[in-house]
């Protein structure tokens, strides 16, 4: 299964860089996803590659950042905040990255198209 998920410039830019190894998350996905499809949120609005997803960790964020934080590409301070109130996160642990030699505009190649709020399954 693959899904389309909005990353944050600078959080695509340190995945592609191979800075960033874990992707979180608050859910989790329902289905088995093996590709995540990276959509780039404004201002840049564009699907510019992709990344295999080894394996998912739950677990509570404190102990979620312990065993992830030295290739999280984020601070600690931030990541505690992004999960302030939840018991319970999710980290995509990194595979296979391509980033795609042509950029997809999806407002111009999908009709309709509205970036997804997290994710959304292709």
């Amino acid at each position: 299964m693959k899904v389309l998920l909005s990353i944050k410039p600078e959080f695509a830019q340190a995945i592609f860089a191979g800075r960033k190894r874990f992707e979180y998350r608050k859910i989790n996905f329902s289905k088995n996803v093996k590709i995540i499809q990276v959509y780039v949120t404004k201002p840049i609005g564009k699907i510019i590659g992709e990344f295999g997803v080894i394996r998912i960790i739950q677990d509570n964020p404190l102990s979620l950042w312990e065993k992830t934080c030295e290739y999280s590409g984020v601070e600690k301070d931030f990541y505690m905040k992004y999960f302030d109130g939840k018991e319970t996160g999710y980290a995509l642990e990194i595979g296979k990255v391509e980033k795609y030699e042509k950029p997809i505009s999806p407002y111009l190649e999908y009709d309709h198209f509205v970036a997804p709020q997290s994710f959304r399954y292709l």
